[in-house]
């Protein structure tokens, strides 16, 4: 009786080998798939990461803070910048070229708008008065990510009447740090050896300070530090990719759609930026939490105990 069964193997075999080849590979498939869905259950960082991520919305608060910098921040950076002695204009002229990499006509109109004087027709109507009215507007971009930094830290709304002094105050720092990245990239002239340690630590501060700042001192110092960090680092690593990629994007860009070009590739590059820095501070409120750093950083264990 066994010995038809096993003559009958060998015939039967190419089609049984074939179906368990699909079948095991549909099975392989099912298995990965609920490996990935049980992935955040078996490592909690992951989990917490993912979680966090969803609760805070990446890409469409990203996204709000570049239109916040785009329409707001930057204008309220020019007119600023028409007040301002000349030195500064040529910095803030050079700043914005090399971020984002202004090249032939487009630099030309930027130019041309900082080098505007104090006594045209155009700046004298705008007055001082239009400039505090823009400053004051700017801050759309601070309420923004003030916003960001409390969901990361499931913060809860801060007051208006309390916040608005950290508004101005973290508006013009940024304004500045943005005056000053070209030079700190170059390493005040001694090249990029020196620069990106120099944009790095500089980068981290920055970050470091706006998350306590705009969080209103709610969270102790120590526990910011990883997320200011992930900041620090994102930037340096946006910075040399802009510098290689943005130059040929703005100019591709403009010769296809003409002045809109800019409007676009800067639009792109905030989106960028601004995702690096949402994603960073989420994950460094995570990483802030493990058990390990937690220690170390004084992050307390329960989100109401800051």
């Amino acid at each position: 009786m066994t010995e038809p069964r096993r003559g009958a193997e060998p015939g039967a075999e190419p089609e049984s080998r074939g179906g368990g080849r699909w079948g095991a590979a549909k099975a392989r498939a099912a298995r990965l798939g609920e490996s990935a869905k049980q992935a955040p259950e078996r490592i909690p960082l992951v989990g917490r990461a993912v979680g966090n991520l969803v609760r805070v919305n990446l890409l469409d608060n990203a996204t709000r803070l570049a239109a916040q910098a785009f329409l707001s921040a930057l204008p309220a950076l020019f007119v600023l910048a028409v007040f301002a002695p000349a030195s500064l204009k040529h910095s803030v002229t050079d700043s914005l070229r090399e971020q984002l990499g202004l090249r032939g006509a487009a630099q030309q109109q930027v130019q041309q708008l900082m080098d505007a004087r104090h006594d045209d027709g155009t700046a004298q109507s705008f007055g001082l008065v239009g400039a505090l009215v823009t400053l004051i507007s700017a801050t759309a971009l601070s309420r923004a990510l003030q916003r960001v930094c409390e969901r990361a830290w499931e913060m809860p709304r801060n007051s208006a009447r309390l916040a608005l002094w950290r508004w101005v105050v973290w508006l013009l720092g940024w304004l500045v740090f943005l005056v000053v990245q070209v030079p700190l990239r170059d390493g005040f002239g001694a090249g990029p050896w020196l620069g990106l340690p120099l944009t790095f630590t500089v980068s981290t501060a920055v970050w470091w300070w706006t998350q306590h700042l705009l969080l209103g001192g709610r969270v102790r110092w120590y526990p910011l530090l990883p997320g200011a960090l992930l900041c620090g680092l994102g930037e340096v690593g946006l910075g040399v990719a802009s510098k290689v990629y943005l130059p040929h994007a703005m100019s591709v860009s403009v010769e296809k759609f003409g002045p809109y070009g800019v409007v676009f590739t800067a639009l792109s590059w905030l989106i960028a930026l601004f995702t690096t820095v949402t994603l960073a501070l989420v994950l460094g409120r995570v990483l802030a939490e493990e058990p390990v750093l937690a220690r170390r950083l004084g992050t307390p264990t329960a989100p109401g105990s800051w």
